[in-house]
This record gives C-alpha cells, structure tokens and sequence, in this order.
C-alpha cells in the first residue's frame, strides 16, 4: 500500500522532476562525448565516425524520450520535427562517411541551424508553466548561430569532431544550467511550501 504520510507530487511539480533528469542526463552524455572527441577520437578514425553518428542519434532519442513523457506527440510537435530530422541527419552522416563525401560540418551545420530555432521555440512555448527555459532559449539561438558557422567551415580543413565537439560543450553547460534551475527553484518551492504549512 502506498504511504499516505509522504506528500504527492503534484502534476508541474513531476513535470519539474522530469526535465530537471532529463537536462541533467543530456549534460552527462555530452560531457562524456566531448572527453572521448578531444581524446579517444583523435587517435581512432573509426571511433571519430562513431562519434559523429551516436550524436545525432541520441538527439533523437531525447527528444522523443522528452515528447512521451511531456503529454505525447500531438503536445510536443517541435520536439518530434526534432525526432525526425535528427534520425535523417542520423541516415545522412553514416552514409557520408561511408562513402567518404566531405559533407559532414554542412550537415550538421544544416541540423544546428534547424534544430536551434526548434529547440527556442519549445522553450518559448513552455517558458509560462516551466522553470530554465530562459536558458534553453539561449541555448537554442547559439545552436542556430552555431550551425552557420559550421556551414561557414565546410571544405577548410577544420578537425570535424574537434570543431563540433566546441558546439557540444557548450550544449551541455546549458543544459547542466537548466537542471540547475530547476533544482534550485523547486527547493526553493518546497521550502517556501513547508514555511508556509507550519506558519
């Protein structure tokens, strides 16, 4: 039987909970790609090819994971164009690195561009009932900037992994942010919640 005494969480209170995981988790993936890019990769060519196609993939992956545990498909349709476009930028970073086309920094460049201006206005929508969207608006508008700059640096000579392992720390710093945020704001909800119960 479920413990009556330990308080419920209400409904924006677990929509906290969740993004605050999912920021967090986010961050942690792209730390751990950004050590192995300035690492690892720069040894292994084929380690650098796996990189550059787990990325976009596990983009994907979160965004869909966000779109199901946020209302559904029909609630969340920028993160589901970003479920769709990141697996098309998947399919087309396997298939130029399998046929050695020096297309990659345009690809993605193409994908920061697209997914950025996805990515701010699914901060904009939610930036009224959830906490740290101000920073993922933020980080939307430098993916966009971003992604201009890697279109920009197609055909020079430019380390792929290196120049987009930049973009991908800076990602993960806001996303840490964001969780941040929330974290703080929600203690501080509660405290302000437990005052105000005992007062």
């Amino acid at each position: 039987m479920p413990d009556t005494n330990q308080p419920q969480l209400q409904p924006l209170q677990q929509r906290a909970a969740w993004l605050r995981k999912l920021y967090f988790t986010r961050a942690a993936f792209s730390f751990v790609w950004v050590a192995l890019a300035f690492t690892v990769a720069k040894g292994s060519p084929v380690v650098a090819s796996v990189l550059l196609v787990v990325y976009p993939a596990w983009d994907a992956l979160a965004n869909l994971w966000d779109a199901r545990m946020t209302g559904g498909a029909k609630a969340n349709p920028t993160q589901m164009l970003n479920v769709w476009m990141s697996a098309l930028v998947t399919v087309a970073v396997a298939v130029s690195l399998g046929l050695k086309l020096q297309l990659i920094l345009a690809i993605f460049g193409a994908w920061a561009i697209v997914a950025g201006l996805l990515q701010l206005a699914t901060a904009i929508r939610r930036r009224k009932s959830e906490k740290g969207q101000w920073v993922m608006m933020l980080s939307g508008a430098q993916s966009a900037l971003a992604g201009g700059f890697f279109v920009a640096q197609q055909g020079s000579a430019a380390p792929v992994v290196q120049t987009f392992a930049g973009y991908a720390a800076v990602g993960a710093v806001y996303f840490l942010i964001s969780g941040l945020v929330i974290l703080f704001r929600s203690a501080k909800d509660g405290a302000g919640g437990f005052a105000s119960e005992r007062g």
